[in-house]
């Protein structure tokens, strides 16, 4: 595989000495016994893919740990070993990766110290990022959004800070949310795990970051050939994207502590660094939303989060996330004054006029290949809407579009709009307000 380096984004360089890794010997050391120990690997190579060192850093590992009767050489070569020469632990050294599993769970790539991560925060953060007006245009070509908007929006977006999106449910904040993040387009590296004060704190995540093209086919020759490209340690990802909803509490802003592993995961906002966090939503979740907004202003205004380790320690880690915020409430409604300070955009986003709605509905049906007619939008505009105040919303169209659809589907009949079929797809959209009698 071809490793492509984007332009634009400086590659973490490889460590070039065991010092460069940051890291104590002795931990490097404890984790190689580990990983060792729980993966079975017998040659240096399989340790350099698993450690995510190059050849010659993980040769000399292997070898400060056989001048410390903790591996030996087994002497002989295996079948599969090719010309390669094999290596076990020593009862010495499965004492002490017992004992070091005993501390930390962990094994597997060496984490990257702190410091050396903040620096490569800084190499390809999300405020660096310039949004033109075609890309972000590019990202919503499937919405029909008006031009103010947009207007809007860029500036938001390529300033890196946050934006509160507000309006009436069912307009296509969650679609803009989405696009934005598609918008921002180019890719950064992300470490397996960083280091604090000797803890590990695993980094990647597949269901937050997506691994850059062909990067998931790795092969073990691949690997080698990629060696001196960028410190393996990290993985080249798109730009990362947590999205949570009503689910979202204040817990899941703090480090994750596992203490059967004695192990920690990262927070979702630290590893929606360089990225976007969106809170979908707001206003539904258990925790109230100025409890939620006062959790981010310090991140938000200083650039930085405070966690914490199981001992207490607190240690500041980078805040670089674009956070969009997505509510049907009126902000006014949630926040105090000084909350909303802290949010340096705030858009509305709102229902589509008449106009707009059936600029959609006829985009709408043309791709569902449904045909319509006068009848049908007369009785549509002049019988339904009147019943809810005139209030379009740009969820309409494709939901009114897709039940008439299901009951030709249903019924053997040719796709068609009629006043009877809108009826019908009606009263999905809007129960009727009724006591039920038990």
């Amino acid at each position: 595989m071809n490793m492509h380096v984007p332009p634009g984004v400086v590659a973490p360089a490889p460590p070039r000495s065991l010092k460069d890794t940051g890291l104590s010997i002795v931990m490097m050391r404890d984790i190689l016994l580990k990983t060792v120990f729980r993966k079975n690997l017998e040659t240096v190579n399989d340790i350099a893919n698993a450690l995510c060192l190059t050849l010659p850093l993980a040769q000399q590992l292997v070898e400060i740990a056989r001048e410390q009767k903790l591996m030996e050489a087994q002497g002989t070569l295996h079948a599969g070993s090719g010309s390669e020469m094999t290596f076990q632990l020593s009862d010495t050294g499965k004492a002490r990766a017992l004992d070091a599993l005993s501390q930390s769970e962990y094994y597997g790539p060496l984490p990257v110290p702190l410091d050396l991560y903040k620096e490569q925060v800084e190499r390809q953060s999300v405020r660096n990022i310039q949004i033109t007006q075609d890309r972000l245009m590019g990202s919503m070509g499937h919405l029909i959004l008006p031009d103010d908007l947009l207007s809007n929006l860029g500036p938001a977006v390529s300033s890196g800070r946050s934006i509160l999106l507000y309006g009436p449910p069912g307009n296509g904040k969650s679609a803009i949310s989405n696009g934005i993040r598609d918008a921002l387009g180019d890719k950064i590296y992300i470490p397996h795990c960083i280091e604090y004060a000797g803890q590990v704190v695993t980094m990647y995540d597949p269901i937050v970051h997506t691994i850059a093209g062909a990067e998931e086919a790795e092969t073990t020759s691949s690997l080698r050939r990629t060696d001196n490209r960028f410190d393996k340690r990290y993985i080249l990802c798109e730009r990362p994207t947590v999205m949570t909803g009503g689910e979202l509490s204040l817990s899941m802003l703090d480090l994750n502590y596992n203490s059967t592993s004695r192990t920690y995961q990262a927070s979702l906002q630290l590893k929606s660094t360089g990225g976007v966090f969106i809170v979908d939503d707001l206003g539904r979740q258990e925790e109230p939303p100025q409890a939620l907004i006062n959790r981010w202003i310090v991140p938000m205004e200083a650039g930085y989060d405070i966690l914490a380790l199981q001992s207490g320690e607190k240690f500041e880690v980078p805040f670089d996330t674009l956070v969009i915020f997505s509510t049907n409430f009126h902000p006014n409604e949630m926040f105090d004054g000084a909350a909303l300070r802290r949010i340096f955009y705030k858009i509305k986003i709102d229902g589509p006029t008449q106009e707009e709605f059936l600029k959609v509905l006829a985009l709408v049906a043309k791709k569902k290949k449904i045909s319509m007619n006068e009848e049908s939008l007369i009785h549509l505009l002049k019988k339904k809407y009147p019943s809810i105040d005139n209030l379009f919303a740009n969820y309409h169209a494709n939901f009114l579009i897709d039940q008439m659809i299901s009951v030709c589907d249903y019924e053997g009949i040719p796709y068609k709009m009629s006043p009877d079929l809108i009826d019908r797809a009606w009263a999905n959209m809007y129960v009727v307000d009724e006591e039920i009698k038990h």
